[in-house]
């Protein structure tokens, strides 16, 4: 029988995954298939992606008591500082672990989209230590938002394109990146940058972002003396850093896994990301999931305030969540985001990415018993995000 954890050799989560692929990309897509598992489950694989995760990346990173904030909403808070890793935020993870295995596959260029940047930077960065050329596709309504960031890719020595078709954000600039992809198959490796995309994309970064997880056991163990929470709490865009931080809780159902989407100005408003209340079943980027969409089934332009959670689908893992009702997904609007970011600056220090406010403002949506143990994925931090904060509150 299929666990969660692991999907079927077709490449399906339940009802969603696959690879829905045009048939010029059938070779890259079937060269991943056929070598990733192995490649990865190599000895040499592991011990360069451990050290360089260590001595690079800065990992493990801590498990973070948040006092103030557990007083707060009178239960006992974690968070898991991915914000602390290098370049800002859990999406490193990933960069590291697939640059290796395109190394082993002979390509010598990498290709990215990237909605917030972070992805985008943590490419920049993986080329730059591998000294492989590196071309970022991002909406050009993206490099207005988040100017920081593609300046750090360009100071990388990345390319950065401008996507101006569509809403000009992240779904556009992945269309870019697979059209790129089609025209140069044999010396460019895609390093998608979430649990999205045909298989075996999901499954992939899913296991290169499961050290988060990984990490949450020993260290709730080190403290509590149990590797178990109660609760994991992560942002759900496409749901790479989520996927990563309920990655060894699936199998177990006393641990509740909640997700927090973007619901932009609000659900019902026609500025919104909330795929799992507004979509039904489709295919995107390749794979078969859940998506917002027209009665004919064009793809709905999405809003969100942080650029990070601004996608019209989600990874299939998580429409299977939710289709199964394994997980809990929770629909924030901006401005509820916006306040959960400010309190946490405000009361614990931390000024989180406001893709990660919109993991910390499901604390009001739940009635925590005070025994609980809340991990909540802190997934990157609010650098980037600063002229969106000034403009916001008017600093």
């Amino acid at each position: 029988m299929m666990t969660q954890t692991n999907i079927n050799q077709k490449g399906y989560y339940g009802n969603f995954g696959g690879a829905y692929i045009p048939e010029m990309l059938y070779p890259n897509v079937e060269e991943l298939k056929q070598n990733y598992l192995k490649i990865i489950g190599q000895k040499d694989f592991q011990d360069e992606l451990t050290l360089l995760l260590k001595d690079f990346v800065g990992r493990p990173t801590p498990l973070y008591f948040a006092h103030n904030l557990s007083e707060k909403y009178n239960t006992q808070i974690y968070l898991k500082r991915e914000d602390l890793n290098h370049t800002g935020a859990h999406k490193i993870n990933n960069t590291l672990g697939q640059i290796l295995l395109a190394k082993r596959l002979n390509k010598q260029k990498i290709i990215a989209e990237t909605g917030a940047g972070q992805h985008g930077v943590a490419t920049a960065t993986v080329c730059a230590l591998m000294g492989m050329e590196c071309t970022v596709y991002m909406g050009e309504v993206d490099i207005e938002r988040q100017k920081p960031n593609v300046a750090r890719m360009k100071m990388l020595g990345a390319k950065v394109v401008p996507a101006t078709s569509g809403s000009k954000t992240l779904k556009d600039a992945t269309n870019e990146a697979m059209r790129h992809w089609i025209n140069n198959p044999t010396d460019t490796h895609y390093i998608i940058g979430s649990v999205v995309g045909p298989h075996p994309y999901p499954d992939m970064v899913a296991r290169f972002q499961a050290i988060i997880s990984e990490e949450i056991k020993k260290q709730l163990f080190e403290k509590l003396g149990r590797e178990n929470p109660d609760y994991v709490i992560a942002c759900v865009g496409g749901g790479s850093n989520a996927a990563g931080a309920f990655y060894h809780f699936l199998e177990d159902k006393n641990v509740k896994l909640i997700g927090a989407e973007a619901a932009g100005l609000g659900v019902s408003s026609g500025k919104s990301a909330a795929t799992l209340v507004l979509g039904k079943t489709g295919i995107l980027h390749g794979s078969k999931t859940i998506l917002m969409q027209t009665e004919d089934g064009q793809v709905v332009e999405p809003h969100s305030i942080s650029a990070g959670l601004d996608y019209p689908g989600i990874g299939p893992m998580h429409a299977h969540l939710f289709e199964s009702k394994r997980g809990d997904f929770y629909a924030i609007t901006d401005d509820e985001a916006m306040q959960a970011g400010l309190l946490l600056s405000r009361i614990e220090g931390i000024i989180p990415a406001i893709e990660t406010a919109h993991a910390l403002a499901v604390l009001d949506k739940i009635n925590f018993k005070k025994e609980d143990i809340i991990v909540i994925n802190l997934s990157g931090r609010g650098d980037k995000d600063l002229e969106t904060y000034i403009n916001y509150y008017g600093f």
